[in-house]
């Protein structure tokens, strides 16, 4: 027996732009077959956008894996792809984050992995599979895009198109946000990423004359990675963000298996100088962590790392250096909001690995993501001369 269920729909006529006849056919991606389809669909959707860059196809797999992926422990989740005359059209996941209800009890479930077609039709489809299961769960409202979580890629973006996006961070076509607008999906929260030409002397006399004067003291210190403890290090670091960002919008606190797949995913590719932990009395109260974009070095690889690609990323990331970095992460322990410590750690976090930085090579970074409510963080980073140049949203709709 076929462990792909299929639900035919119908759908208006080829006069919608990007709709081609045919019935709309929708089917759980179960198999493995059906995995890889999914996996690879965006190639086609996107195969006319010069920004897009396949995001390498293991990674995305090892997303989907319940047993890879702590974010799908104990968190029922589904799959489906979108047919039309047998070609792929669309995708679309759903999952009951459980993590989320916990902390939340918002009665949200989640879609993710939105791809689609320009046709109204085969976006109903799939938002309205992914509803009607997440309503079947004894959810209340459907909201996304998450990717399966708020820790890992979500929202959609509606403003800056125009440029590749960097690692972790998802692109779109133009046309996304309409499409869920027109199904009755409203604005939930917006989040900004941020453009920085990285230059060694960003910050103002007077500012960096308050960051000497706060943090010299014998009570404070500030650190690189240690490599040799380096699991220690990242579970200091989720320490830290678990707190600082205990009250933003979304948020979800990282368990051991997250602290563990964490330490895992970033060990082959994070440097010391990347990583920077600021101590305050003796106990650890902030830092920042830097990424190299990988998608720089990946540009081209079409998701695919065999034959050839796997040797080529070598080089890109070993020998010839990436040139572009992005910041994901930073935190100051809530207990030092609105001090002038904290302030001061945030300043010195920034400014020692944008230095750092530039002696290894990078001309372009991305400050990413800031929730547009995030006032403090948003003024502080424009002040320094970086940019908002592009916009993601999560978007909800009553099921």
């Amino acid at each position: 027996m076929s462990d792909i269920q299929e639900r035919p729909t119908t759908t208006q006529s080829a006069a919608t732009p990007g709709a081609t006849a045919g019935a709309i056919a929708i089917r759980e991606a179960s198999s493995p077959a059906e995995r890889k389809v999914f996996i690879r669909l965006p190639n086609t959707l996107y195969k006319d956008d010069p920004n897009y860059v396949a995001p390498l196809e293991f990674e995305i797999a090892a997303r989907l894996d319940a047993a890879k992926n702590p974010s799908l422990k104990g968190c029922p989740h589904k799959l489906w792809i979108a047919y039309r005359d047998g070609a792929p059209v669309g995708r679309i996941g759903a999952i009951v984050n459980k993590a989320h209800l916990a902390r939340h009890q918002d009665g949200a479930g989640h879609f993710g992995f939105f791809e689609c077609e320009d046709d109204p039709q085969t976006a109903k489809a799939l938002l309205e599979t992914a509803g009607a299961w997440l309503k079947e769960q004894g959810m209340s409202k459907i909201a996304g895009p998450f990717n399966f979580s708020v820790n890992e890629e979500v929202g959609l973006l509606i403003d800056g198109f125009d440029a590749p996006p960097y690692i972790m961070m998802p692109h779109g076509r133009r046309y996304y946000p309409q499409l869920l607008e027109a199904l009755g999906f409203t604005k939930a929260m917006d989040m900004h990423a941020l453009e920085w030409f990285p230059v060694r002397e960003f910050i103002p006399a007077k500012r960096l004359r308050f960051v000497d004067k706060a943090l010299n003291k014998p009570e404070v210190e500030i650190r690189n990675l240690n490599k040799a403890d380096f699991l220690g290090d990242i579970r200091t670091i989720v320490d830290i963000f678990d707190d600082a960002w205990s009250d933003n919008w979304g948020f979800i606190p990282f368990s051991e298996d997250h602290i563990r797949h964490m330490a895992d995913e970033l060990k082959p590719i994070i440097e010391e100088h990347n990583i920077v932990i600021c101590s305050y009395k003796g106990e650890p109260v902030a830092f920042g962590l830097v990424l190299p974009n990988i998608n720089r070095a990946t540009r081209g690889f079409a998701g695919k790392l065999l034959p050839f690609n796997w040797a080529k990323l070598l080089w890109r990331l070993k020998v010839k250096g990436v040139d572009q970095a992005r910041m994901p992460l930073m935190g100051v322990r809530k207990k030092l909001h609105g001090k002038p410590v904290g302030a001061a750690f945030a300043y010195k976090i920034i400014d020692m690995v944008n230095s750092a930085n530039i002696d290894h090579g990078v001309t372009h970074s991305e400050l990413s993501w800031i929730l547009e409510t995030n006032e403090a963080m948003l003024n502080m980073l424009l002040e320094m001369g970086s940019r908002i140049y592009k916009t993601y949203r999560i978007y909800e709709r009553p099921l």
